[in-house]
């Protein structure tokens, strides 16, 4: 399973999003800071999940870093755009 493939797993086990979206967005932060030479390294998320209904912004961010676990050891980047629904 490569690290788009784990990514979605792990959010739709984790929150059974009515809509997720998973970008590597690495390519274009090439040569920058974080940038490991893996091409995946620098990662979008865009998650609408009834999980995430009552929760502040922090509680979502740091649900979906629980959810990855491990996987965010190998994520320099992870811009996050959460809602419920």
């Amino acid at each position: 399973m490569n690290m788009e493939e784990t990514i979605r797993h792990r959010l739709h086990s984790a929150f059974a999003p009515a809509e997720v979206e998973v970008r590597n967005d690495s390519a274009r932060h090439a040569g920058h800071a974080g940038d490991d030479g893996s091409g995946e390294s620098h990662w979008h998320v865009a998650i609408r999940s009834a999980a995430f209904a009552g929760q502040s912004r922090v509680a979502r961010h740091r649900a979906v870093h629980a959810a990855l676990g491990d996987v965010m050891d190998r994520i320099h980047a992870l811009s996050l755009d959460l809602s419920e629904g």
